[in-house]
């Protein structure tokens, strides 16, 4: 297994995480649903666009700080909200949170995490998101809201698409069960990784403090009692609840179309987070990078925009900056990062995150992310200019209709 000074770029974590995790617990971060092919889309697609650097500008100092969801952030990067990271190592949400507060980026929580909403919001000075599974009984959502509001968060994200669950196939090969026992089919795996194995056993009580209004109970209980809760209907009319009883910056994460866009901003929602869920739901849809265009141009300045979704270098950031997203979430790469080497694989691969993001906006002549522009980007398959400028269509994917007319 490399040693954390020889991760540089995501790939290298993501190896390291490989090593280092029982094989259930690895396709349980990497896998997505069916043929996955909408999660490898998300990564793959943002070689569909080219950046385009302007020089002669002034680049001896860079500045990315943008203000987001309320929040001030130095660089326009937010930890997605993943479920119960203690499972890949007993540094957990914890861990994340403090390295991303000390990263200047944001952090999201989920309600599924292992650790409590208080305890994040002790523990970490940073911007910090709530991360919201709408339950049929709204007495329980308020409940939750209320400790948000009781621990500093600064906004609160509302998750639209897991109203069933995805088919992940992976899962049901390896065996996964949560929490993590030894099956016929997983024993040998876990077994080979008797590091992990340790760390688990001396970690604690492993539960779900988010899920119940008393933030109390054994996880064995708790994913029966949430899988049975869970709002199969979410409306437009049950936004507009959570938004008006919230009272701060609200997202709406999940949606991939302009007109639900603009619905969430008619419902008092002040942002988006286009996402599929890393393609763990539904397969076979639209590489979220591809989205953003568009969607920005229908909404204008009525709501925030936020991509999620394959992101894993910091020229993925900038190249959705350019397109109009207002910031990006990504959640697998610092969970590599975490379950190989803990907290401080979190910091390192956030501190060449950043660096990437900056050296990047460098690189193509933007002082600042004010500066990032529909110039800095271009179809990779658009013809050159003396060919009379065609696109392609077989080349470009039918991506981005905006990108073409600019």
């Amino acid at each position: 297994m490399p040693r954390l000074a020889q991760c540089f770029g995501t790939a290298d974590y993501e190896d390291a995480a490989r090593r280092r995790l029982p094989r259930p617990l690895f396709d349980y971060i990497c896998g997505g649903a069916d043929d996955e092919k909408t999660a490898a889309a998300n990564v793959a697609s943002f070689d569909r666009y080219d950046l385009v650097p302007r020089y002669m500008k002034d680049v001896t100092r860079v500045h990315a700080g943008i203000r987001v969801l309320g929040c001030d952030l130095e660089w326009p990067l937010i930890l997605a909200p993943t479920g119960m990271s203690r499972m890949f190592h007993p540094d957990g949400e914890q861990g994340v949170a403090i390295a991303a507060a000390d990263a200047g980026c944001g952090y999201a929580l989920s309600t599924m995490a292992t650790a409590a909403i208080e305890e994040i919001g002790a523990i970490s000075s940073g911007p910090k998101i709530y991360q919201l599974y709408l339950l049929a009984d709204d007495a329980l959502n308020f409940a939750s809201i209320d400790r948000c509001k009781a621990a500093g968060f600064d906004a609160l994200c509302v998750t639209v698409d897991t109203i069933v669950a995805g088919n992940r196939e992976r899962d049901l090969r390896s065996g996964l069960t949560v929490p993590p026992r030894l099956t016929s089919a997983s024993i040998a795996s876990f077994a080979k990784h008797p590091g992990w194995c340790l760390g688990y056993l001396a970690g604690g009580k492993f539960s779900l403090p988010n899920v119940t209004a008393e933030g109390e109970g054994d996880l064995s209980t708790l994913a029966a009692f949430f899988a049975a809760k869970m709002e199969s209907h979410i409306s437009w009319e049950r936004i507009e609840k959570i938004a008006s009883y919230w009272g701060g910056p609200l997202a709406i994460k999940g949606l991939q179309c302009a007109d639900d866009a603009l619905r969430a901003a008619d419902a008092g929602a002040t942002a988006v987070i286009i996402s599929n869920h890393g393609g763990r739901q539904l397969d076979g849809g639209t590489a979220t990078i591809d989205l953003v265009a568009d969607i920005v141009d229908a909404a204008g300045d009525r709501i925030e925009v936020i991509l999620d979704g394959g992101v894993r270098r910091g020229s993925h950031i900038v190249k959705a900056l350019a397109m109009g997203a207002r910031a990006c979430m990504t959640g697998r790469p610092y969970l590599y990062a975490l379950s190989a080497f803990g907290t401080a694989g979190v910091e390192r691969w956030l501190g060449g995150m950043k660096q990437e993001t900056l050296r990047t906006l460098a690189l193509i002549g933007c002082p600042s992310v004010a500066d990032l522009g529909r110039e800095h980007v271009r179809l990779a398959g658009r013809a050159p200019a003396f060919l009379g400028g065609e696109i392609d269509a077989r080349e470009a994917g039918q991506a981005a209709p905006a990108l073409r007319q600019a």
